[in-house]
């Protein structure tokens, strides 16, 4: 077999694995408000499981890497899987047991599944060449719209597979998901870590996050997150609040995730035709237009199309930081650089989901997406940065 081959089927087992694992992603989305809301005494701690998820994930993140830089990308996939599956059977459990306390435990396990899940794209970048690393990261990414597709069908399915305890049967599912997800990750063909790579220099990693691309590819995965989070969290209460019925929001959150998800098919090529900074560019643009449509209008039309965009300016600045960020490091640096990498960009995931109700509750629909604006800014001004940086070499080169 071809090395191409090869790579490319590595690439095919993990959108597999990609599509499986986000599938429970989506549907823990859909329902842990739900979930929360139907065991927390105090109304006003709904959305601590979430909340809880989410630093469970940006807490695992530098661990996870290293752990995978020691043992291998398979026993760090297995290892998360097998804890995600514990953290969905302690959340139905909970539910069944009508515990609150319970739930919280089980969506920290689960939260911590979920940041193993997102090395899937950083295998798939370790093992593909040069030239077809943008494609590979994409491709892998593009699982996520089988995710969005299957999500909220298999949390409707399974919604009364115990009728007497109404969601206890979907956690049941994502653990059953998540556990058949180990099948096609022992299948894969991934190199453990070699002697040589984790005994080669290594810089400290304050000197690799202070290198532009590094600083440039964070920033584009911050602010992607950060706005993402912010502005989805919002659109059902702003929905509701203007009269939508909760099914209207569903709809709009399951195209946002197709939004999210289906550039995937593209990006890659997009980025190896008209370059990174290009498309961080682009990312940038779409968020912010997004923002504007949500200003301009309160019908279904600017919810749906204002969702839709941001989830394809997620893509491109997600999809172009995780791309720029393989530039950065050594292979000795892999680990600490890529936890390093998703720790922070998990972290603007977290802050935004804290602070999205509340800004929304306080302020209005307006205040949220007025308050893209800005961090937009940064991340324009960052890629403007590094494409001036780039120019600069460039034509120090060609005089020398």
């Amino acid at each position: 077999m071809s090395q191409t081959r090869s790579e490319r089927l590595i690439v095919a087992l993990l959108v597999l694995c990609q599509s499986l694992f986000f599938s429970g992603v989506i549907v823990i989305m859909t329902l842990s408000a739900l979930v929360g809301d139907m065991l927390a005494e105090n109304k006003t701690l709904t959305t601590l499981p979430l909340a809880v998820q989410m630093t469970a994930t940006m807490v695992t993140t530098v661990p996870a890497s290293m752990a995978m830089g020691r043992f291998g990308r398979k026993a760090g996939f297995v290892g998360g899987l097998l804890i995600g599956a514990i953290g969905a059977g302690l959340a139905a459990a909970s539910i069944i047991l009508g515990s609150f306390l319970l739930f919280i435990v089980g969506s920290a396990f689960m939260g911590s599944a979920v940041a193993v899940g997102h090395f899937f794209r950083f295998a798939a970048a370790d093992t593909a060449s040069p030239a077809f690393r943008p494609k590979a990261i994409s491709y892998v990414m593009a699982g996520g719209v089988v995710a969005a597709l299957l999500g909220p069908e298999l949390a409707k399915a399974t919604r009364t597979l115990l009728p007497a305890f109404i969601f206890a049967g979907c956690f049941v599912a994502i653990g059953a998901l998540w556990l058949a997800t180990i099948l096609p990750v022992l299948s894969l063909s991934l190199p453990k870590p070699k002697a040589a790579d984790l005994a080669g220099p290594r810089r400290p990693l304050s000197v690799i996050a202070r290198q532009p691309m590094f600083i440039v590819a964070v920033v584009s995965g911050m602010v992607g997150y950060a706005v993402m989070t912010l502005v989805m969290t919002a659109t059902p209460l702003a929905m509701v609040g203007c009269g939508f019925a909760f099914t209207d929001a569903a709809l709009v959150i399951q195209w946002h995730s197709v939004g999210m998800f289906a550039p995937s098919f593209v990006t890659g090529s997009l980025i190896s035709r008209f370059g990174i900074v290009r498309i961080l560019l682009a990312g940038a643009a779409l968020l912010a237009l997004a923002a504007a449509i949500n200003l301009s209008g309160l019908e279904m039309l600017h919810f749906l199309s204002g969702l839709v965009l941001i989830g394809i300016g997620w893509n491109f600045l997600y999809v172009g930081g995780s791309t720029l960020v393989t530039e950065t490091y050594a292979p000795a640096e892999r680990a600490a650089a890529q936890g390093l990498n998703d720790f922070l960009v998990f972290s603007s995931s977290a802050a935004a989901a804290f602070s999205s109700g509340a800004l929304q509750h306080q302020f209005g629909w307006e205040a949220v997406n007025l308050g893209v604006l800005p961090v937009v800014a940064v991340s324009a001004a960052a890629s403007l940065w590094l494409a001036t940086i780039r120019k600069r070499a460039a034509t120090s080169v060609q005089a020398a």
